[in-house]
C-alpha cells in the first residue's frame, strides 16, 4: 500500500517541524547551548574530551528526511555538520583506541536524554553529527549545539543536544530514557521497527493521540524558556 508523498509506512508528512520528544524532557534545556563539548568514553585505551576538533574534520551538507516514530515526517531538512564516520576514523579510532569489539555506541545529551545505536548503522554515509539547519547554527529547539542525524532511524535516535559518545563491548551501562517496549535497537524506519514486542504497525494507533497533544506541550514550554532566556538590550 502506498503512503502519502511516498513516505515509509505509515508516516504523514507534515509542513511544521516542531519541537518534539518524551513529554518529561520538554522543560529541559541545554546548559550551554553554543559551544560544542564532547567527551568520548567507554571501552577505550583513552578518554577524550574534544571542543575544537570537530571544525577540523571536513564539513558537509546534506538535504534528508526526518520521520517521528509517532508517526509525522518532515521532508527535505538541510543539515550541515561532520560525518560520524569521520568522527570515529579521524578521531575516535587514532586518538581514543576503542576495543575492537566496543560496537554498542551510547549518546548522553545536555538535557539528560540518552540513546544507543550499533557502530555499523551509525558508519553510514549519511549519518552526520550535526551543528546547522538550513545553514544556520542550530536552534536550542533542534538540537544545539550538537545532534545525531541519522535519517534512516526515526527521530528518538536523532539526540539532540549531545554532550557525549560512550563506546561500549555490551550494554551494560544503558538504560533507556523511555520505557523499554519503547526503544527499539536499530528504529530502523524502513522496516518500522518503531518499539520492541510489538509490531511496528500497531503502535502506530497507540503513538498518533500523542502527537497534537504534545506538539503544544513542547511549544508552550520553549515559549516559557525564551521568554526567561531573551538576551538583554
Amino acid at each position: 500500500m502506498s503512503t502519502p508523498d511516498n513516505l515509509p509506512p505509515g508516516q504523514y508528512p507534515l509542513d511544521d517541524f516542531p519541537r518534539f520528544g518524551l513529554r518529561q524532557f520538554a522543560h529541559r534545556f541545554p546548559a550551554n547551548p553554543r559551544q560544542v563539548t564532547l567527551t568520548v568514553t567507554g571501552d577505550l585505551a583513552q578518554p577524550l574530551t574534544l571542543a575544537d576538533e570537530l571544525a577540523q574534520l571536513p564539513a558537509v551538507e546534506q538535504i534528508s528526511d526526518f520521520h517521528c516514530v509517532t508517526t509525522w515526517s518532515r521532508r527535505g531538512l538541510r543539515w550541515g555538520g561532520v560525518r560520524f564516520s569521520d568522527f570515529y576514523t579521524q578521531i575516535v579510532r587514532p586518538q581514543a583506541g576503542p576495543d575492537a569489539n566496543a560496537t554498542f555506541v551510547l549518546f548522553r545529551c545536555q538535557d539528560g536524554y540518552r540513546v544507543a545505536l550499533p557502530l555499523a548503522d551509525l558508519l553510514a554515509e549519511d549519518v552526520l553529527l550535526a551543528s546547522q539547519l538550513d545553514g544556520q547554527p542550530l536552534p536550542v529547539e533542534h538540537g544545539a549545539p550538537l545532534r545525531l542525524v541519522a535519517p534512516a532511524h526515526y527521530g528518538y535516535k536523532n539526540p539532540k543536544h549531545i554532550r557525549g559518545v560512550e563506546f561500549w563491548r555490551d550494554a551494560r551501562t544503558y538504560r533507556p530514557a523511555a520505557l523499554r517496549f519503547m526503544d527499539h535497537p536499530r528504529a530502523r524506519v524502513a522496516a518500522e521497527e518503531r518499539g520492541r514486542w510489538f509490531p511496528g504497525w500497531l503502535l502506530r494507533y497507540l503513538y498518533r493521540p500523542m502527537i497534537s497533544p504534545t506538539i503544544r506541550h513542547f511549544r508552550r514550554a520553549l515559549e516559557r524558556h525564551n521568554a526567561t532566556t531573551r538576551d538583554p538590550e
